[in-house]
């Protein structure tokens, strides 16, 4: 009795070279950079979680109200309670960690059934899912979560939900795309040929050997997105509230002060969302660079 073995070499890319070896520099700058902000949000939030920092985040000194960076230890300077800066940034990133992994999971996990059950079976499932995404899309994503916390007063973590719930037709149908590309390679044809049973196909040689690499460049890109609407609600004053940390409402209170030559409060956590959500979708744009492009040669 033959056996076949070659499907499992067949579903990898080509190639026995590394996709690292062989990517460029700026997808390496990219990536490397994209690392180093992960590993400063992780640090970040482990610090805050069992309260290492260089100061209560929550304590207030009258006398050093608005206080400069640098002044009585305080590296970044002080807000206009007078509580320490940078404890408060580190603190912040609870604000959107958790509640972005959330929304990550969502996406990812229902994402990626819905694009796998409309690429896959085709058919009725297929229409069924373009209506949902169509419907989905049809709402844009800040009034729809708006339109929420006005109605329900909701915490961060449902606005996440529901951020998670609208970013399922983008991993749905990158999903359905891709299996889409593979049927044009006949390459699911042939594993049926094969014997395979269909959870083998799609959970193993489909969605792990060629979708793994993809949702994970999503989820990179899905985290930016995810810090730029928690910080731009707190800002608006609908999500994160005062004293809780959080990036866009420490913005929001400095503001008032930057005209007054204060710039400080409002610009250091300005720069951590700049630099965060930068890192963020630079690591994403790498890795599709090094994984994604040469994948589909």
């Amino acid at each position: 009795m033959k056996r076949y073995t070659q499907i499992t070499d067949a579903s990898r890319p080509a190639s026995d070279v590394s996709p690292w070896k062989s990517a460029g520099t700026l997808d390496l700058a990219c990536v490397g950079y994209g690392l180093i902000v992960v590993a400063a949000v992780l640090v970040s939030y482990v610090l805050g979680v069992f309260e290492w920092l260089p100061y209560d985040p929550e304590h207030i000194s009258f006398g050093l109200l608005n206080a400069p960076p640098g002044s009585a230890g305080h590296l970044l300077g002080t807000d206009f309670l007078g509580r320490d800066i940078l404890s408060r940034l580190i603190v912040a990133t609870q604000a959107y960690f958790l509640p972005g992994l959330v929304a990550i999971a969502i996406s990812l996990v229902a994402g990626t059934a819905l694009g796998a059950l409309a690429g896959y079976r085709g058919g009725g499932v297929e229409v069924l899912a373009t209506y949902f995404n169509n419907l989905v899309d049809s709402f844009p994503r800040l009034v729809l979560i708006l339109l929420v916390i006005a109605v329900f007063r909701v915490d961060i973590y449902y606005i996440m939900i529901i951020v998670g719930v609208t970013g399922v037709p983008v991993v749905a149908s990158l999903v359905a795309g891709k299996i889409a590309f593979l049927r044009q390679k006949h390459f699911i044809e042939a594993a049926h040929v094969l014997g395979l049973p269909a959870h083998v196909i799609v959970l193993k040689h489909i969605l792990w050997y060629h979708c793994a690499p993809l949702l994970v460049i999503r989820a990179t890109i899905g985290m930016g997105e995810v810090i730029l609407i928690e910080t731009s609600l707190s800002y608006l004053g609908f999500g994160v509230q005062e004293p809780t940390p959080s990036w866009g409402n420490m913005v929001q209170a400095g503001a008032n002060y930057f005209f007054q030559g204060k710039f400080w409060p409002s610009t250091a956590p300005a720069l951590a969302i700049l630099f965060t959500i930068l890192g963020f979708h630079l690591l994403g744009d790498g890795l599709n660079g090094i994984l994604e492009d040469r994948s589909g040669k």
